[in-house]
């Protein structure tokens, strides 16, 4: 099935507005309809030797969460892993009878994910797929698992936290891991909180003419810092640069300049110092700080420009929180420049073509 820019909104509010806010809801009730499927894909997962979780694009960082959560709550250490389902396809060795592949494709459709379960299929081994409601081109899947339904909007985002929470718990169920189901029932009204505690319409306009957004996070937000940018760049068509935090400090933090807007995700963890190291840098160098973190955290407050506080969760959680924030930076921002944050640009005339000559 592949996406076709959805009917125009003449303005706000956009599709990924209603997504964004659909959020808790969704939330709620993703792992009600998906009981039975998550204890047969953990029962597979469990008599696995290798797990490969494979996505592309959003996908592709649900899966870098993933991963950590398999390793920690699902106890898989290094048996889990993520992989580009394009790189999993075209470079790496077949999985083996006794490997498990979990792709996370929202729509479904995209050949590349199909691949990967039909390699994981081919090889003996068992093939997951999460995806959206009414997904096409999983039909090869041993278990499906399924988020919401389909999005309007091409820029993703509650399909994106809904397959986070999915993954989380599966990775509980295959642990045996009580805390992070308890945990998961808190963040619909976490989240249902953070929704209304800023005037994002002032944020935007505050930090709506920079030359170039940092977004910036470790460990599982280092997922998080990548998606973010991706948001910024699909919906409000800036230029966005997702990186690790230690991974700026080792050369892209020389390319800073006053007039960008390095935006911090700050949660605590072991990532926490290289992040607050970060947001010094940035300092130093003039360019304002937006800091996404726990509310009394005075270290990182003192540095940022503006901060953006964060419910308490785990650590591992924490992606499901952190990332909207920039959801809502990224639907604002296109208020703000004038751009439907809905097509990708694909309504532009240049943009069309230029998505008309991809197979994705």
């Amino acid at each position: 099935m592949s996406w076709t820019p959805p009917p125009a909104r003449p303005g706000h509010p956009y599709h990924m507005y209603d997504a964004i806010y659909a959020q808790p809801g969704a939330l709620r009730l993703v792992t009600r309809h998906n009981t039975a499927a998550l204890a047969d894909a953990a029962a597979r997962v469990r008599e696995a030797e290798h797990l490969w979780i494979a996505g592309i694009g959003t996908s592709w960082h649900a899966a870098l969460v993933g991963e950590l959560l398999f390793a920690q709550v699902g106890r898989l250490g290094h048996r889990a892993r993520a992989v580009h389902a394009f790189e999993l396809v075209s470079y790496w060795p077949p999985p083996g009878p006794r490997a498990a592949v979990v792709v996370v494709s929202h729509r479904g459709s995209r050949r590349f994910a199909s691949a990967a379960l039909g390699r994981a299929r081919a090889g003996g081994g068992a093939g997951i797929a999460l995806t959206g409601k009414g997904g096409e081109g999983v039909e090869e899947a041993d278990v499906l698992l399924t988020t919401v339904d389909q999005e309007a909007s091409g820029t993703h985002t509650v399909s994106y936290t809904t397959a986070l929470a999915l993954l989380a718990t599966l990775a509980a169920e295959v642990g045996g891991d009580a805390d992070v189901p308890a945990a998961l029932q808190g963040l619909p009204d976490h989240l249902a909180l953070l929704l209304g505690q800023e005037s994002w319409e002032d944020l935007a306009a505050r930090f709506g003419d920079r030359r170039r957004y940092w977004v910036v996070g470790g460990g599982p937000n280092t997922a998080t810092a990548y998606e973010g940018a991706l948001k910024l760049s699909e919906g409000s068509h800036v230029a966005a640069e997702g990186v690790h935090c230690e991974q700026f400090l080792h050369g892209p933090c020389a390319a800073l300049e006053p007039e960008d807007l390095v935006v911090v995700i700050a949660t605590p963890g072991p990532a926490h110092a290289r992040c607050v190291d970060v947001a010094r840098v940035a300092r130093e160098i003039g360019a304002p700080v937006l800091a996404l973190a726990e509310e009394d955290d005075r270290e990182i407050g003192a540095l940022a420009t503006e901060t953006i506080a964060l419910p308490p969760v785990p650590e591992l959680l924490s992606p499901i929180l952190a990332v909207v924030p920039l959801q809502l930076l990224t639907y604002h921002l296109a208020l703000r420049r004038g751009s439907n944050p809905d097509t990708m640009r694909a309504d532009e005339p240049a943009h069309g073509r230029a998505r008309a000559v991809l197979a994705l």
